[in-house]
């Protein structure tokens, strides 16, 4: 008895405190709300993958390592937006937009980064600091360790405030580097980084598990080696076959034009549903603005990446929820003409129409899934956008909107069949 006389305020309670926990989900939009590279402008860099003697052929595998590594060490740049996707068998489309400085981007993939340890006499270690010339690499005996051994690099500073680099060995590493740094206590300890001789400070105690790298370093040079340390060397080098800068001043437009254009046919859908099914259509559109705060917030809270293709995603996922509830509507108004009462009408038209409306959206689910598993970049931007805003677009369709019906049928607020299209 209590849930048949409080039903209607139940459900329009529930939904009023959905769409304000949505609304403080996403607000403030210009904070919440992650634009792609085509809506604010930056770097798209395409890699491709060199094989090596070691590497005659770009695996899967690898490509997928080269990846991960790559974007360790790209999200170092503070750049929340970052999205890498495969192209063919050995390249790996990047796109950093808003990034201030796209050389600092473009020196990351490019550097090895390879920070190797080296035994070296006390005269090479002088010899080397006095002349720019002396090839110390060359003369410096077998890695004690390398970068491959490190388990963490953060940026830090020295006992004098400068700028270092922090760093801790895996089990292996430390071992190893104990052992050797316990026989030469009083000898130079050489660090290379890329072949290049940046520190030999004097082995004072035997070390274990951690260390620091400093000599002369700059903060941003600190912060950049420390990333390109934890993200690990790639095993093939990498080759930038294509840059492409883009403006956000042209991404401004794109974002602009496409607000406009959905706006536009948000409004047009608005119109048309409230013209052609009056009372219904009325309360359709309203269903459409809880199903607009669903998705503002699905984007918010996931930190899903703008772009134009998820707009037209999202566009696309509205027409779905019109579509459906015109399916409703039409449903409706053939029993309204079938001589049912308005509260029968209702209840036989969501009904019967339900699985029409189900199985209409089952199947663009179905392509939005094959879309995502095989395309890349954009193209799973605007699949996942679609699949999500058709699930909910269904659960607006069929339970907003008929929660909406039931409370005004029920309450006997419109029951003329006119105020139905009919």
């Amino acid at each position: 008895m209590f849930w048949f006389r409080w039903k209607h305020l139940i459900k329009l309670t529930v939904i009023v405190v959905l769409c304000i926990l949505c609304a403080l989900a996403f607000t403030p939009l210009k904070k919440t709300i992650h634009l792609g590279l085509d809506l604010q402008g930056g770097l798209r860099a395409l890699v491709e993958l060199e094989p090596t003697p070691d590497n005659p052929t770009i695996t899967p595998d690898l490509l997928e390592e080269e990846l991960l590594v790559l974007q360790t060490r790209l999200n170092g740049l503070g750049v929340n937006e970052l999205t890498f996707s495969k192209v063919g068998g050995s390249r790996i489309n990047i796109e950093m937009p808003g990034l201030k400085d796209p050389e600092q981007a473009i020196g990351l993939i490019r550097e090895a980064a390879v920070l190797e340890m080296r035994p070296m006499t006390k005269g090479q270690v002088t010899r080397a600091q006095s002349d720019p010339k002396y090839d110390a690499y060359k003369v410096s005996g077998p890695p004690v360790i390398t970068g491959a051994d490190m388990t963490s690099a953060t940026a830090g500073s020295d006992p004098a405030g400068m700028p270092a680099v922090n760093f801790t060995l895996s089990a292996t590493g430390s071992k190893k580097f104990y052992d050797w740094t316990k026989r030469n206590v009083g000898n130079p300890l050489p660090i290379f980084l890329d072949r290049k001789l940046i520190e030999a400070p004097t082995i004072e105690t035997a070390i274990s598990n951690q260390g620091q790298i400093h000599g002369g370093f700059t903060q941003e040079r600190a912060v950049q080696l420390a990333n390109e340390l934890s993200a690990g060397s790639l095993k093939v080098p990498t080759k930038i076959i294509e840059i492409e800068n883009v403006g956000p001043t042209l991404g401004a437009i794109d974002l602009q034009k496409s607000l406009v254009a959905s706006l536009a046919g948000l409004g047009v859908v608005l119109l048309f549903m409230l013209a052609v099914y009056r009372v219904p259509g009325f309360l359709a559109d309203v269903a459409l603005v809880v199903y607009c705060f669903l998705m503002l917030a699905y984007v918010a809270l996931f930190q899903v990446t703008l772009t134009l293709p998820g707009i037209a995603g999202f566009v696309l996922s509205i027409g779905m929820a019109v579509d459906a509830n015109v399916l409703i509507f039409e449903r409706i108004k053939e029993e309204l003409w079938a001589g049912r009462t308005t509260r029968a009408a209702v209840g036989v038209g969501f009904k019967r129409a339900f699985w029409t409306v189900f199985d209409s959206h089952v199947t663009t689910i179905v392509g939005a899934l094959v879309l995502y598993w095989l395309g890349t970049g954009t193209v799973k931007g605007f699949a996942l956008t679609l699949l999500v805003g058709t699930v909910f677009s269904l659960l607006t369709a069929v339970n907003v909107t008929r929660a909406f019906m039931d409370a005004v049928v029920d309450n006997d607020l419109a029951t003329t069949p006119a105020l139905y299209g009919a």
